[in-house]
């Protein structure tokens, strides 16, 4: 019975088995892991107030007792870091969720319905890819204003294109497949087939990009935000915290030298485990 019996394994089995044969992914789990984290629950991590000002300890460098040091208002860097870890990676996800969704819908339009809808479509699309995105996502955060929620959409504009270029020739690749053209052939009506053949079978690539794009839009968001268009002070955010020590970085390097490097670390951790998704190996 015992000899016969179906060895289980437990999905935490499962992930620890996955991450002893890519050893190379351990670090960038971490991160994340930690990271997001951070993101839910930043009171368990600090409990010092990020927005409290203690200017006796102004410019106190990294130590035990302020592991990531104080900036120019003595505000505690690690707190802010922290606190910062959801408005940083929220604004991104967004904008991914924005492109992908209108994405996909250009993409299923252009390769679903005829030649003049998809010249006219990847005509747009051209357009939008010819100019750089981050041109794009300043154009459309000075239209709608500053905030977070402003660069989110700005950001997710500037993506479109490129998931509407990729979802379009998955399209087009899978409307070849003989069992579409069976199901056209058997009379089922066209949003049916859309929707129950031809969009399941195409969206595996999209979504590889997605996770691709997802470290792409933590730095555009970042980078509007160190321009001054994203997350107004004295909020934290990552690259508002940048933007904020870069006029001490001789003097004070921690102040933009730590916030950058936890930004760094998150968006080289999520292109790193976004290319291993994309490995056969890793299945």
């Amino acid at each position: 019975m015992a000899g016969s019996a179906r060895r289980i394994t437990a999905p935490g089995a499962a992930v620890v088995q996955a991450l002893r044969s890519r050893p190379g992914l351990v670090l960038p789990v971490l991160t994340l892991a930690t990271v997001l984290a951070w993101a839910v629950a930043p009171d368990a991590f600090t409990a010092r107030n990020p927005l409290t000002a203690a200017p006796t300890r102004a410019f106190t460098p990294p130590s035990s007792g302020a592991w990531f040091g104080t900036d120019y208002l003595g505000r505690d860097i690690y707190s802010r870091v922290v606190h910062g870890t959801a408005p940083s990676l929220r604004a991104p996800v967004i904008a991914v969720g924005l492109a992908l969704l209108c994405g996909t819908v250009l993409g299923l339009a252009a390769g679903c319905l005829g030649d003049r809808v998809d010249a006219v479509l990847m005509r747009l699309v051209d357009v939008l890819l010819a100019i750089p995105g981050i041109l794009v996502s300043l154009a459309v955060v000075t239209a709608l204003g500053f905030g977070t929620a402003q660069v989110a959409v700005a950001v997710g504009v500037a993506g479109i294109a490129g998931f509407a270029r990729v979802t379009r020739a998955q399209v087009l690749k899978v409307r070849q497949e003989p069992y579409v053209e069976a199901a056209f052939a058997a009379g089922v009506r066209r949003p049916v087939v859309i929707l129950t053949h031809v969009l399941p079978n195409a969206y595996g690539p999209v979504l590889a990009l997605a996770a691709l794009e997802l470290g792409t839009a933590i730095l555009s968001v970042s980078t509007l935000s160190f321009l001054g268009l994203g997350a107004q002070p004295p909020a934290p955010e990552w690259g508002a915290m940048v933007a904020e020590g870069q006029n001490y970085l001789g003097s004070h390097w921690w102040l933009t030298a730590l916030p950058g490097l936890a930004l760094a670390a998150v968006t080289l951790s999520v292109n790193r485990l976004a290319n291993a998704l994309r490995s056969p190996s890793l299945m």
